[in-house]
């Protein structure tokens, strides 16, 4: 683990990976309440957000849950325990994704549907981050932890990667963001550059600051 991190890979990932999600939620609420933010580039960062939202959730559920229900089952109980509240998240991520944008018309059901899924998100890592990170701390064998996050990494959904770099740089240190990106696959990492000159302009724009000069 690098000097630079003050906490397990786990949990720096966990940490970041989360954070983006609390991020990426509440630039979609303000967006969609902003004449100045394009319909097309709420409509990207809407469809990146369901669909990984979904494989995030999905990914906990089927397999980081039991992988520390088997070595934790305290912790593991407490985590299936959240899980009504991934069954809301899939519901309020499916009226989501069901907003028609081909318009201004679209914009406030979009911002009603946004603020429903970033509450639910802020609430939800409330509730789990106090007992999933001790557990991915204390009892979460680092190489199967690896195992995990290479899963994760080999099945996201292949939308939008600039926005997911541009995220990960906005709430990570750059030795934390260089730590959740080393696993990216080897093809795509002398991509990483053009994806984050991408996704920080990108970024830019749903903040309403347009286009950078």
């Amino acid at each position: 683990m690098s000097e630079a991190l003050t906490d397990v890979v786990a949990v720096v990932e966990t940490r970041l990976t989360h954070d983006l999600h609390r991020r990426a939620t509440t630039l979609l609420a303000e967006g969609a309440a902003d004449p100045a933010v394009p319909l097309p580039a709420l409509a990207e960062l809407r469809d990146f957000l369901v669909q990984n939202l979904h494989h995030h959730h999905e990914s906990e559920d089927d397999e980081l849950w039991p992988l520390i229900t088997a070595v934790a089952p305290d912790a593991g109980k407490g985590l299936v325990d959240l899980g009504d509240e991934h069954d809301e998240l899939d519901r309020k991520l499916d009226a989501l994704a069901a907003v028609p944008l081909e318009s201004d018309a679209g914009r406030p059901a979009l911002r009603d549907a946004a603020v429903a899924v970033r509450d639910l998100i802020h609430q939800h890592l409330e509730h789990e981050e106090p007992v999933l990170f001790p557990a991915l701390r204390e009892h979460l064998p680092a190489e199967k932890w690896a195992k995990f996050s290479q899963h994760v990494i080999a099945t996201a959904p292949p939308i939008a990667p600039h926005l997911m770099v541009g995220f990960f740089d906005q709430v990570g240190t750059p030795e934390e963001v260089d730590v959740v990106l080393s696993g990216l696959p080897e093809p795509v990492r002398p991509l990483l550059p053009a994806l984050r000159q991408q996704g920080k302009q990108a970024l830019q724009v749903l903040a309403g600051a347009g286009a950078p000069a």
